[in-house]
């Protein structure tokens, strides 16, 4: 979990420390049937917030056996910038549970929504709009991205 908090430099985001096995992370428990499911939603959530720096350390098998994504620090440019290892789920479509949350927020981006108001202390008009895009490509192609052929499309180093 990520919450806002006023610190020593302004506002900022805290996530809670997730007691993990160095040992393991994305490249390491890709192949893993159990986690399957999670890495298909770390996908979507990766497209939706446009992250820039999904690495394999970045996902962390907890103590109590899930899957944390964590370092959201590149996040919601209005520019198309997704880096992510998790390329494996390209082109197949995306689960209907997951697009049943996608759905589900959507409706939630309507303007007025506390969420949108959350939304506009944080990011601008036009990253809120992209933000609105991405959800609404991912609604109506729905499938996995592929990576975009012209642009850089893992982040580096990759663990």
């Amino acid at each position: 979990p990520t919450v806002l908090r006023d610190g020593p430099h302004g506002i900022g985001s805290v996530q809670r420390f997730i007691h993990a096995d160095p040992e393991a992370h994305y490249f390491t428990l890709q192949d893993h049937p159990a986690y399957a499911d999670a890495f298909r939603r770390i996908a979507v959530f990766d497209v939706v917030v446009n992250n820039a720096d999904r690495k394999s350390g970045h996902c962390l098998l907890g103590r109590d056996g899930r899957i944390w994504a964590v370092d959201h620090g590149i996040t919601f440019h209005v520019m198309p910038k997704l880096r992510t290892v998790i390329w494996e789920f390209a082109g197949e479509p995306i689960p209907s549970s997951i697009l049943a949350d996608l759905e589900a927020f959507r409706q939630r981006l309507n303007d007025g929504t506390s969420l949108v108001r959350t939304l506009q202390r944080l990011l601008s008009d036009a990253e809120i709009e992209a933000l609105r895009e991405r959800v609404d490509t991912l609604l109506a192609r729905r499938t996995f991205p592929h990576p975009d052929p012209h642009r850089r499309h893992i982040p580096w180093p990759p663990v």
